[in-house]
């Protein structure tokens, strides 16, 4: 690589660092290319990457970043996923190593705080932000729902009254 490719792979980095909202590093040694295509078509479908850089190039572009703390992770094999979502990624990549021994996550980033690997699994256990819609979506709907049933009940036990007499009045 010259230094005009090393350059743009710096401030691609950067960029990247720059946009996304966690960042996990995992170490990689001993996958597959069909293991790493299965987990970048993984983080592509929940809106997430994975790639696999230089450690010097990546250490350069994070200083420059919030993401500057994973400086010191980046030893070895890594690849680094980035997301917008603080949880998609992390998410795909506690997933991913539970079925795979060869990707083991390292720490990451979020925000502008270092988390460990045991960090990440913890976010990875939260909610996605899909999921909390739902949830706050069901939540608003339920008082309304309690409202209608309780504009309801009055007229519904003024007719079972009225049908009890007229049942009454038939038997007598």
């Amino acid at each position: 690589m010259d230094r005009a490719q090393k350059a743009e792979v710096i401030g691609s980095l950067t960029e990247r660092f720059g946009q996304a909202g966690v960042v996990v590093v995992a170490r990689y040694q001993g996958m597959t290319v069909a293991d790493m295509s299965k987990l970048r078509s993984q983080m592509r479908a929940v809106g997430a990457s994975f790639k696999v850089s230089k450690n010097r190039l990546a250490k350069r572009a994070a200083e420059a970043t919030s993401a500057k703390p994973i400086g010191d992770i980046l030893k070895g094999p890594t690849g680094i996923a980035f997301s917008e979502d603080p949880i998609s990624a992390p998410k795909v990549a506690v997933e991913y190593a539970k079925t795979n021994p060869k990707f083991v996550i390292l720490g990451g980033v979020v925000g502008t705080q270092f988390i460990d690997a045991k960090g990440v699994e913890a976010l990875a256990s939260l909610p996605s932000l899909d999921e909390l819609r739902a949830t706050i979506a069901g939540m608003l709907k339920q008082p309304a729902t309690k409202i209608a049933r309780i504009l309801q009940a009055p007229g519904g036990q003024v007719a079972r009254v009225i049908n009890a007499y007229a049942q009454k009045s038939e038997a007598a």
